[in-house]
């Protein structure tokens, strides 16, 4: 079955494992395969890989034997590595574009973030400092918790700017697909109907994935293509 899978920068497998990954190259599990216990992983959809991503190297993979399939993932005997990319650099622009897209539902998003955007992708083309895009980092990081606390501000627009400001701190092991449910956890406190909405975010980040994953797919694949030319 294919599969998408990531690899660290080291392109060696985690879990103790430590084998190098190799084009070409099938790999092994011992034992029987049992999801998130044993066995050779991957995704289906690339978007669900980068969910358990350990590092940017995106492996287009083939996984056989006794395969069990799970919700987002699933895992066999064996894989098969059909190719590979670092995608460091496209991941990073993958977050911003996602943050685009939820700051663009909000009315008026606060300007912090809509500048943290603005920086990575500057910093992306060489035209910032780290220093000057952790300062960017920061403020967005003040935004997105400004959001949380305002009462004033609905869930889908507390929602939006913290994935702005994870597309700044974008860790490559992290979906920004995640963010709305990652910024909800950190709110403490709140009524019923503060929970409502904010559930609605939740599933309308989730519901988001599948166009995410469409374009991490594409962009994925003309880097790809690009490079067999």
């Amino acid at each position: 079955m294919l599969a998408w899978h990531f690899l660290p920068e080291d392109k060696r497998l985690g879990y103790g494992d430590g084998r190098l990954v190799e084009v070409g190259q099938t790999l092994e599990c011992e034992g029987k395969p049992e999801l998130c216990s044993n066995g050779m992983h991957g995704s289906v959809r690339l978007i669900d890989a980068l969910k358990y991503a350990s590092g940017p190297i995106v492996c287009r993979v083939e996984i056989e034997g006794d395969v069990i399939e799970g919700e987002d993932k699933l895992c066999g005997r064996r894989r098969t590595v059909l190719w590979m990319l670092d995608a460091t650099r496209l991941l990073h622009e993958f977050a911003c574009s996602c943050a685009e897209d939820a700051l663009a539902l909000v009315e008026r998003p606060d300007e912090r973030s809509v500048e943290a955007i603005a920086a990575k992708r500057a910093w992306l083309r060489g035209e910032v400092t780290d220093e000057e895009l952790d300062s960017a980092w920061a403020a967005a990081d003040a935004a997105a918790w400004a959001a949380t606390r305002s009462a004033a501000r609905s869930a889908a627009e507390a929602a939006a700017e913290a994935v702005a400001w994870d597309a700044v701190a974008w860790d490559v092991a992290r979906s920004a697909a995640r963010s709305a449910a990652w910024a909800a956890s950190r709110a403490a406190e709140r009524d019923a109907a503060e929970a409502v909405a904010w559930s609605a975010a939740w599933d309308a980040a989730w519901a988001a994935r599948a166009k995410q994953n469409e374009r991490l797919t594409a962009m994925v694949m003309q880097v790809h293509e690009k490079e067999c030319e």
